[in-house]
């Protein structure tokens, strides 16, 4: 994945790339019971950002991080995104559980309508226990925690994870918790990426919306998951973002561009470009992510969304792309 940095030192102006990212592998990996924002007749999918409530806004450059010293007991179920060609008789066989046990934790999932994307709970059975434990998150760096307060009394959190790994991660989320100044728990919510993977030297960062809480509440954040990508995986694809052009005015950015695949490469089904926006303190304040259709090799699609702040006026804008067959 290659980012591009849109830099911005008076409002309503333009900048061109003309750049040829480094390819990218991609994986359709979501997580727990988050949801993605839907999308809009422009392929664009986003949460609406809010109006500032005002000029401050809860973050630390060095953010409340709570790390686990030991790992997750293997008594607790984890999540687990359903991939092409999925069923409930290979998992219960891959994580050593029965299929009694894997619908009992997920009551709702009908094994002959399972799409892939949705989440599921896998248990840890008796087996597993023995003879394995629940998924270690790689131990990536979050670099920053920052939340916006917005004019309905709503808080929009973001905690900027970096991959300072050689490897591609999956399966990136984050635990965001609120707090007041005794130290006492107001809400707590998981946040997830923009895209499904997490490339090395790359940062992206997970967010959420709480509802209805204190301006001044405190953020923490801790790490629950983040996998190595498995070698030689074919869900993925390279793909780029090429002649790119970004219009920003105030809290607002314009993007335009291209996607496009090597000749080499299989043809792409669906492909993603993450829009993230900083201010002039290089703070996160917004984050969006476009959904283009199919792409064959060789040749590309253009893409057109904005991207919009949390009322801080936008200093530069980073994209990133994956693509899947």
């Amino acid at each position: 994945m290659t980012i591009f940095h849109v830099n911005s030192d008076r409002p309503g102006f333009s900048i061109h790339y003309n750049l040829s990212m480094r390819y990218v592998l991609i994986m359709g990996l979501l997580l727990f019971t988050a949801c993605s924002p839907s999308a809009n007749a422009a392929g664009t999918s986003h949460a609406a950002l809010k109006p500032y409530n005002t000029g401050t806004s809860a973050n630390t450059s060095t953010p409340n991080v709570i790390i686990a010293e030991t790992p997750l007991p293997t008594a607790t179920p984890f999540t687990y995104v359903i991939q092409a060609g999925d069923t409930i008789s290979e998992l219960a066989e891959t994580y050593n559980i029965s299929q009694d046990d894997l619908r009992a934790v997920n009551p709702d999932l009908n094994p002959n309508s399972m799409t892939i994307g949705m989440s599921i709970l896998i248990p840890s059975g008796p087996s597993a226990a023995a003879g394995s434990s629940t998924p270690v998150p790689v131990p990536v760096p979050i670099t920053q925690t920052v939340c916006h307060p917005t004019v309905d009394g709503g808080l929009w959190c973001f905690a900027l994870v970096h991959n300072n790994t050689t490897f591609i991660l999956e399966n990136v989320s984050i635990q965001i918790t609120l707090s007041d100044e005794n130290g006492a728990v107001i809400s707590s919510q998981l946040a997830l990426l923009p895209l499904d993977i997490l490339p090395p030297g790359v940062s992206l960062p997970a967010h959420v919306f709480f509802s209805n809480v204190p301006e001044k509440a405190i953020p923490q954040v801790q790490l629950l998951s983040a996998f190595q990508l498995t070698a030689g995986n074919t869900r993925y694809l390279p793909a780029s973002v090429d002649n790119t052009v970004a219009q920003i005015k105030g809290n607002l950015a314009q993007l335009s561009g291209q996607v496009h695949l090597p000749a080499e490469s299989k043809a792409a089904a669906r492909v993603w470009v993450a829009a993230v926006a900083y201010d002039e303190d290089g703070r996160v304040v917004g984050v969006r992510r476009w959904e283009g259709g199919a792409i064959q090799p060789g040749t590309g699609i253009p893409f057109s969304f904005a991207v919009a702040g949390t009322g801080s006026r936008l200093e530069r804008v980073e994209f990133a792309v994956q693509a899947s067959p």
